[in-house]
């Protein structure tokens, strides 16, 4: 046993050994399907702390033929499955994380060298006889063809070089030189897995691992409910744990996954598990995920001067989705050539969530939610940001039943974010949801509800653990009337919509006057009991 060559299985017992531990082995399935084939290359990218180390170690004590992994899977998922003894234990098993090298490396020909080398040395304690080379591909190839075994080899943090080397090209040209020399159509390769957080690079005519089958935030794939906690597995650990499920579905779901099969898409929902692992343990919901990195980070791309982005971002603030073309983005942390391309790699770093279907974009939760509330905070977004501030007394108005202070409250926040263009409802919509910010610490906000008889413009529905709060329906109109609005909410039943609650409800009509340039503001306490 090697730390490199065949590493055994101390990593993923570790996993077994932790006081939450989620089945997800299924992956394995998945993999063996692949091994000896032409899709044996897997490239797969997620956010940071999304069980991707987790998964490469439970790969590697189930393939690594110098132990015996049976008394680890044979409760798990994957001993039920046809490939499992087949593939068990069976494969010279090499896994890296390049992270490790680069580390302890001045530059790109040091990692390479330093890598290479250590291989090659546990590859020489393992086959003293077969291996003669300096070469790594030489050396494995030597070693295939006297022992037909061949190699499954897992690449953990493949992408680090491109967050760390970001402006150095040619660093990141001969580092994807060598991956290709190293795996593309070699023999002695049964399969090739690598992750990290950024897809393969772009490079034209420099594409040097295309023979990689990627499963990314964007597109990923078959391998969909592998990386992250699904809503099912959420909603067990929160029985086991005695921790209320809307309120984590609040606080980190809303990572919208599609897996596109021939027998029809399949929609998961998929959740954080740092974040949710901590807040089962802690039995306290906050933010955990974004503590391996700071909204520093988030900061400096959502500060770009890239023509739409602060709109974008702004939009997305106030819960709404933004349409984005995903194609352009060149898979690194520094070309950007549109506001599509930095929001693409939000999406890839785990602050947005890609609708696949729909090609939109949203904030995907509570968590990250107030990431970039933090980061604008230190930004001169100052407008964005008051409103964001102001947002609890506007709440505490709503709840108070006072139109007027409801109404100059949504002036103020007009005025501050001044940036976008107020000629519709649905600018009037995005600026009463950031002037309503604070109402996801209770309600679960839906637009656009359907009620049977039209679609209400704004839901308040309050969650599980925050009943005594009132529900509220709210109509917008454009230069209309504000008792209009309260009118269409009675005479099309609105309230309907909301026929599992019970207890008071808020209906307020909202209208802005285009002549008056103010807004106008009418609520109606009721109570529902049916």
């Amino acid at each position: 046993m090697g730390t490199y060559l065949n590493p055994g299985s101390k990593g993923f017992q570790e996993s077994l050994n932790s006081d939450i531990y989620v089945d997800k082995t299924g992956l394995i399935e998945k993999t063996n399907a692949k091994i000896n084939t032409l899709q044996k290359y897997l490239c797969i990218s997620r956010p940071r702390r999304f069980g991707k180390s987790m998964a490469a170690n439970m790969l590697a004590a189930y393939y690594d033929r110098e132990t015996d992994s049976r008394h680890l899977f044979k409760h798990f998922q994957v001993s039920r499955i046809t490939s499992y003894e087949e593939h068990r234990n069976q494969y010279d098993v090499i896994r890296v994380n390049i992270q490790e090298f680069l580390s302890v490396s001045h530059e790109i020909d040091e990692m390479l060298k330093l890598l290479q080398e250590r291989l090659i040395l546990e590859l020489k304690r393992k086959y003293p006889e077969y291996v003669t080379q300096n070469n790594l591909m030489f050396a494995m190839q030597d070693v295939y063809a006297f022992t037909q075994h061949p190699f499954i080899i897992l690449i953990d943090e493949w992408d680090c070089l491109f967050r760390e080397y970001q402006h150095d090209q040619n660093a990141q040209k001969k580092y994807l030189d060598f991956l290709r020399a190293w795996l593309k159509d070699k023999d002695y390769v049964a399969l090739a897995y690598m992750t990290g957080i950024l897809p393969i690079k772009k490079y034209g005519t420099h594409s040097a691992l295309n023979m990689f089958t990627e499963y990314s935030m964007t597109d990923p794939g078959e391998l969909a409910p592998f990386f992250g906690f699904t809503e099912q597995e959420v909603y067990l650990l929160c029985e086991k744990y005695d921790m209320n499920f809307d309120e984590a579905r609040a606080w980190y779901d809303g990572y919208e996954l599609i897996s596109h099969r021939r027998t029809g898409d399949i929609h998961y929902a998929m959740y954080s598990p740092k974040s949710v692992v901590e807040a089962m343990l802690r039995h306290k919901f906050g933010t955990y995920w974004n503590q391996t990195e700071t909204y520093e980070a988030l900061k400096v791309y959502i500060q770009m001067d890239m023509d739409g982005l602060k709109d974008a971002v702004v939009e997305m603030l106030a819960g709404a989705s933004v349409r984005i073309n995903t194609g352009t983005f060149a898979n690194d942390m520094t070309t950007f050539a549109t506001k599509d391309d930095v929001l693409t790699l939000l999406v890839h770093l785990g602050y947005l969530t890609y609708d696949s279907e729909n090609e939109t974009v949203t904030i995907p939760n509570k968590e990250v939610s107030r990431e970039y509330v933090n980061a604008i905070s230190t930004m001169d977004w100052h407008g964005v940001i008051q409103s964001v501030q102001a947002s609890r007394e506007l709440l505490s108005a709503l709840w108070a039943g006072d139109a007027d202070a409801v109404a100059k409250g949504i002036d103020r926040a007009h005025e501050e974010i001044s940036i976008l263009q107020y000629n519709s409802e649905n600018a009037l919509s995005c600026t009463i949801n950031l002037a309503f910010y604070f109402a996801r610490e209770y309600y679960t906000i839906v637009r656009e509800l359907p009620t049977g008889k039209g679609f209400a413009d704004i839901c308040f529905i309050p969650r599980k653990l925050h009943l005594d709060k009132p529900a509220a329906i709210i109509e917008l109109k454009w230069d209309k009337s504000a008792t209009g609005a309260l009118a269409q909410i009675k005479e099309k039943h609105y309230t309907a919509a909301l026929h599992d609650y019970t207890g008071d409800l808020l209906l307020v009509g909202i209208n802005y006057n285009k002549d008056t340039k103010k807004h106008e503001c009418v609520i109606e306490k009721v109570k529902k009991t049916s």
